[in-house]
């Protein structure tokens, strides 16, 4: 089974700017759609980004012109770029393929004060 590791995660205020890495541990990483997640405490956990094997991207409405994911297939890497962040984007950052169907690793905690 092919496991991630999320890291990057941190204390930021509003405004400020994270980027997340999430590293796979093969390399059939790079034909995989992968994710973005988040679950903030009391919610379901929802997919914030995701990035198919050639580069295009979806995001959610709420993080639309604020995040960017992109990944380096060389590296079994995919990150998210978060810029202007708000309150609302507090929560455990999950990555993993658009079907989960890697084990979910621990996750990276972004808390973002006001």
């Amino acid at each position: 089974q092919v496991q991630v590791v999320e890291s990057g995660g941190g204390l930021v205020q509003a405004g400020g700017s994270l980027r997340l890495s999430c590293v796979a541990s093969r390399s059939s990483f790079s034909f995989n759609t992968m994710a973005w997640y988040r679950q903030a405490p009391g919610k379901q956990r929802e997919s914030v980004a995701t990035i198919t094997s050639t580069g295009t991207t979806n995001y959610v409405e709420s993080v639309k012109g604020r995040f960017t994911i992109s990944r380096d297939n060389a590296k079994n890497t995919v990150y998210l770029q978060m810029n202007s962040l708000k309150v609302d984007d507090t929560a455990v950052y999950y990555c993993n393929t658009l079907r989960g169907s890697y084990v979910w690793g621990q996750g990276t905690q972004v808390t973002v004060s006001s």
